[in-house]
């Protein structure tokens, strides 16, 4: 065995796996003075060998065979791009308790069942890396891990989905409705044929379950993590947020409070002003705040073929560091607190939200009379012409109020004759 090449195997040939391979070839000539050694792929494991030769020079290097990789003591480093959770785990599994090391870029696993995976890998004394999982190209797992392990991080919140932050984008700045803006998505590329994952908010929820893990050292889960998508979101929605400064964008919040981690994914109001505001498009952007590092933001592509592969090498990279200094393991699994998530009813945030209501005197003053009942303060409001006779529409921004209070006012509300239709209801991010 040559002691200056590490032999890798590849799980999935798909577009990042193309990528993966594509990066790779680039580094060859650089490579061993970059990390002191050369990585090397010996096997991909593919469904379909015929349909996958077409994409790479050397078909040899296929194979459908999970038992080629995993009996190959050449192979010291597995690279899972298949996605899912079965058969993801069972290889990853048996590849870490095998004694191979292992790089993944998958989210749906990791923000489940993160914490098994990561336990295998310290008992076997190999590495575990993730970087690709969250946020594409993006660093930003192994900052949280490593540069910024001096702080402690108080939130981590941002735009880490590309198909629906370009869907918002397209609504904000050409006027679409939804529908509209995710069949652009859909021709351009930016959405899966089945775009649920996206448009609801799960790919964003199984990536704030990760983040919120590695920023405040203790285990948050995907089912920890309130989830709303974009799908409600109207143009109407977006020109009246900016008539009151701000944009409106789909958020994954984790904040880590005295009563617990707070961790939601939903469409929310942010001040135009605020930095994330201005990501557009597919871009991806990551707010941090420690108590010694106080604000930063990371900002760059959070999907496609080689952001998503950038990823991975680096990970890929940073294994061969340590398989040369013989210096693995060092870094695995962060989580030694124990700390409550709490429910989205005891969150606080402020709220905007479109209502018709019945247009005479009174309405507003027995609306604003209801919102004191439960502690909820108006910070703004405009009245809206509307074209149904008799009605009027009314737009407000409330103040900040827990959540659970401000749904049993909307309650109420609703249940008056006055409320004709409760349109729109976001939160706000900020104070």
């Amino acid at each position: 065995m040559n002691e200056n090449v590490i032999k890798a195997a590849l799980l999935g040939f798909g577009t990042v796996g193309t990528g993966v391979y594509k990066v790779l070839k680039n580094q060859e000539k650089e490579m061993s003075a970059k990390i002191g050694c050369k990585v090397e792929i010996k096997k991909i494991l593919v469904r379909n060998i015929d349909k996958a030769a077409a994409k790479i020079e050397d078909a040899s290097l296929l194979t459908s065979q999970w038992d080629e990789i995993i009996n190959d003591p050449e192979i010291e480093i597995v690279i899972e791009l298949m996605g899912g959770i079965n058969p993801a785990k069972e290889y990853i599994l048996s590849a870490l308790k095998a004694g191979k090391h292992v790089v993944s870029a998958n989210k749906d696993l990791i923000a489940v069942h993160g914490h098994e995976l990561l336990d295998a890998a310290h008992e076997s004394k190999v590495d575990f890396l993730f970087e690709a999982a969250v946020a594409g190209g993006i660093p930003i797992i192994r900052p949280l891990k490593q540069c910024l392990a001096g702080n402690h991080m108080t939130e981590v919140m941002g735009i880490v989905n590309g198909t629906t932050n370009f869907i918002l984008t397209k609504m904000t700045q050409d006027g679409m409705e939804f529908k509209d803006a995710l069949a652009l998505a859909t021709e351009l590329g930016y959405a899966e044929a089945d775009p649920t994952a996206d448009i609801e908010g799960l790919d964003a929820g199984r990536k704030v379950a990760i983040l919120a893990s590695v920023a405040f050292n203790s285990r948050v889960v995907f089912d920890d993590v309130y989830i709303e998508g974009i799908t409600k979101i109207t143009a109407k929605d977006i020109k009246y947020a900016k008539e009151m400064g701000c944009d409106i964008k789909l958020l994954g919040v984790a904040k880590n409070t005295e009563e617990g981690i707070e961790a939601y994914v939903c469409p929310m109001l942010i001040p135009s002003s605020h930095p994330l505001a201005s990501v557009n498009d597919s871009y991806n952007a990551v707010f941090v705040n420690g108590d010694a590092v106080e604000n930063a933001m990371f900002y760059g592509r959070g999907a496609g073929e080689l952001p998503t592969a950038s990823a991975v090498v680096g990970d890929l990279f940073d294994i061969a560091r340590n398989i040369k200094a013989d210096c693995c393991g060092r870094i695995g699994c962060t989580c030694y607190k124990e700390l409550p998530v709490k429910k989205m009813a005891d969150t606080y945030n402020r709220y905007f939200m479109r209502l018709i209501v019945e247009d005479r005197c009174g309405v507003l003053a027995e609306m604003t009379a209801v919102f004191a009942k439960y502690g909820v303060s108006v910070a703004q409001i405009i009245q809206k012409a509307f074209r149904a006779e008799g009605s009027a529409e009314v737009v407000v921004i409330t103040a900040k109020v827990r959540e659970g209070d401000f749904r049993t006012a909307m309650e109420e509300l609703s249940g008056r004759s006055s409320v004709r239709k409760v349109s729109s209801m976001l939160r706000v991010y900020g104070e």
